[in-house]
């Protein structure tokens, strides 16, 4: 399967700079499989589209300050370092700009007084590099809360002023290195309001790390390898989850992470194995659904693993028209877009 087949052309000006003033207020398109047909709409009327008895899954991940800036020593030359995931008390795997000048061994010091300082370690197969920090635990988190900055995707070019609008009204679980965006439509009344119709909310963590947002650079689909992140889904909620199938009510998953981390978790006869783990299912068209029944989501890149996952549930074809049908709409794409629900 060519990565090429899941291109599309988006006018720049559709990129989303800026979130809206309010977070329910987004346009909704209303992808029926089934049927084959679009609806618009926007996003509180999502409820509509819903069911008593059905159970929305959550990603409760927290965005934390992953982005760096540093100087090399001696020297002095600027570096960004961007934090991707903890492998030990006080080391993490990062990405390094510019990379060429980092060799192993190299010290890196933040802050104007450079109380945070580094040595870069070995490569990574990813990429990247392992950092040795001087600080370990709640105190080198603590400097990271301090140094750190929320980083935004390349193509916003806005700065955010508010970066609260850059996080979930649910975000609980620090770890994430980029927002689930599809959770940034939900507000606390529209959950309220959700449960006020009998839909059951359930909440999950999926740290979004490299394997959400890392681009595919291989020819063909099934060469691009996903980099692992991490999850966890409580023994409460997968409880739910067989309860709610029992029922024969439908579980609809809030963003690509959700799915994933469901998805991920399942057994052969679809049940959901509560747990803590790591994760790099790559889901792609062929890939057997065994727990979701519907997908809110927001518009992906072109040839991205998100749009090749959303096209693995509801068909490459469905989805490219529905594409070109946002297109055409003017739907405002990406991290601070319209939304899409799949059911």
């Amino acid at each position: 399967m060519q990565v090429s087949d899941f291109y599309y052309e988006l006018p720049e000006e559709l990129i989303a700079q800026e979130p809206l003033a309010d977070r329910d207020r987004s346009r909704l398109l209303v992808v029926e499989r089934e049927k084959q047909q679009f609806r618009h709409t926007t996003f509180p009327e999502i409820i509509n589209w819903l069911q008593p008895g059905d159970l929305m899954v959550f990603n409760d991940t927290k965005v934390i300050p992953a982005r760096l800036w540093g100087k090399r020593q001696p020297g002095g030359g600027k570096v960004e370092v961007f934090l991707l995931r903890p492998v030990g008390e006080d080391q993490w795997e990062v990405l390094v700009r510019p990379g060429r000048k980092i060799r192993e061994g190299q010290e890196i010091a933040f802050g104007a007084a450079g109380q945070l300082r580094a040595v870069a370690g070995e490569r990574t197969s990813f990429g990247g590099r392992i950092m040795y920090f001087n600080q370990r635990g709640e105190a080198l988190k603590a400097l990271i809360k301090e140094l750190g900055e929320i980083p935004l995707p390349p193509y916003i070019k806005v700065p955010l002023r508010d970066h609260e609008r850059y996080q979930t009204v649910y975000a609980r679980e620090e770890g994430s290195v980029a927002a689930p965006t599809a959770g940034l439509h939900f507000t606390p009344e529209l959950l309220a309001a959700l449960e006020a119709h009998g839909v059951k909310t359930g909440y999950l963590t999926l740290h979004v790390g490299l394997g959400t947002f890392r681009p595919v650079k291989t020819e063909t689909v099934e060469a691009h390898q996903m980099h692992a992140e991490y999850y966890h889904l409580s023994a409460g909620l997968a409880d739910e989850i067989a309860a709610v199938k029992a029922a024969g009510r439908r579980v609809i998953a809030v963003g690509t992470t959700s799915a994933r981390t469901l998805e991920s978790a399942a057994q052969d006869d679809g049940r959901v194995k509560p747990g803590a783990g790591w994760t790099d299912l790559f889901i792609y068209p062929g890939f057997q659904f065994r727990v979701i029944d519907g997908l809110v989501t927001n518009f992906h890149l072109p040839c991205s693993t998100l749009l090749m996952l959303v096209s693995a549930f509801a068909g490459r074809e469905l989805i490219l028209s529905a594409y070109q049908e946002a297109v055409k709409a003017r739907y405002r794409f990406f991290s601070f877009g319209d939304a899409m629900l799949i059911i």
